[in-house]
């Protein structure tokens, strides 16, 4: 009993629910029928007037300031430190010895290769002698050759250790950090230092397809930056990607000399101002206007009898939610913007034109 008492309060339902969803389906209805009969049954779109527009190309993209170079120094040679002659912070020249390695190790072993050396010379003269005279075969005295050939490259990798145990600046820069201190003993790929090059940065932005277009390499560009946002700086593309990224944007770098101020540091907030000459006016109209969107090329135009005409067009450059229009638009038309969706070729419009959509 309860379960035939629970199935009909559930039809009961549903046969509200069906009622009241009939009943705002009509009251929808009577409303559009309402909105049709003060149009004279025209469709009511939203449209435009096509003018002739400036084009502006300049655009601002930001990113992140990086140094030019930014080396981490490895250890080449075993050995104890046994002096360190530059701190963090400090300013370093190429060829700058930055710590001393114990060299007692390294200097045996270049004796030992000098002493070897000058035996195998020896020995290669009075082989070469005897060779002359029918003393040993010529295989004896190419095997002495080959040891003295290679006994030479020993000491000069030897010479090479003894050099190495004087830790040199490869770069101009700054030390950022250093990894060491007096007595550690080193291996070779040991971290010592991190030397940062400040007198040149780069600034890594991305530009979109329309945009990297008008860039080339050694474009002036104006930088600011949040820190300094009183200040300019100038800078100069260093590079443009040939292939975008994963977001279909094109990498693009710029340098900017750091030198005289040592302002900037890597690391810092930027933004690249691109500057480009004035463009001629072009016909732009919105994206919406076109029928499926803009790879249709297809628009509605409105006649002079208020209905509206499929016309073919060829569209241009796309400037964010403008597109430019090559071919198939006169200056004077009006083009329908918004409620396409409802339209066929001839259909009848209460146009409502915007004034905002003829502005870029």
């Amino acid at each position: 009993m309860k379960r035939i008492i629970v199935t009909i309060v559930v039809v009961a339902g549903l046969l509200a629910l069906i009622g009241w969803v009939l009943t705002n389906n009509k009251k929808e209805n009577e409303a559009k029928t309402a909105v049709v009969a003060e149009t004279g049954g025209a469709t009511v779109v939203k449209a435009a007037t096509v003018s002739r527009q400036p084009i502006v190309l300049d655009f601002s993209a930001n990113g992140n300031f990086a140094a030019n170079q930014d080396l981490k120094l490895l250890s080449e040679v075993s050995g104890r430190i046994t002096k360190l002659l530059v701190r963090e912070g400090a300013r370093v020249n190429r060829g700058q010895v930055l710590a001393l390695v114990d060299p007692e190790l390294t200097n045996l072993d270049k004796q030992v290769a000098e002493e070897n050396l000058q035996k195998l010379k020896t020995d290669y003269a009075r082989y070469k002698s005897s060779y002359e005279t029918g003393g040993v075969t010529k295989s004896q005295l190419d095997d002495i050759e080959l040891q003295l050939r290679n006994a030479e490259i020993k000491l000069q990798q030897e010479s090479r250790r003894v050099a190495d145990a004087n830790i040199k600046a490869p770069i101009n820069g700054t030390i950022n950090s250093r990894s060491v201190e007096i007595g550690t003993y080193l291996s070779p790929g040991t971290e010592l230092f991190e030397i940062v090059d400040l007198s040149q940065l780069k600034l890594k932005v991305t530009a979109n397809e329309t945009q990297v277009v008008n860039l080339n390499v050694g474009d002036e560009v104006t930088i600011t930056s949040t820190v300094f946002p009183a200040k300019e700086f100038t800078g100069k593309v260093s590079f443009i990607a040939a292939k975008a990224d994963n977001t279909l944007n094109y990498p693009v770098e710029i340098i900017i000399n750091n030198s005289a101020t040592s302002e900037l540091r890597a690391g810092m907030y930027g933004t690249a101002h691109f500057k480009f000459p004035q463009q001629e006016p072009t016909i732009l109209i919105p994206r919406g206007a076109f029928v499926g969107g803009v790879n249709s090329n297809q628009v509605y135009v409105l006649g002079a009898d208020s209905a509206a005409a499929i016309r073919k067009v060829i569209a241009g450059r796309i400037f964010g939610e403008q597109v430019e229009i090559v071919k198939g638009l006169e200056e004077g038309e009006t083009v329908i913007t918004s409620g396409q969706i409802n339209l066929v070729d001839g259909a009848k419009v209460d146009a409502q034109v915007d004034s905002t959509n003829s502005q870029r």
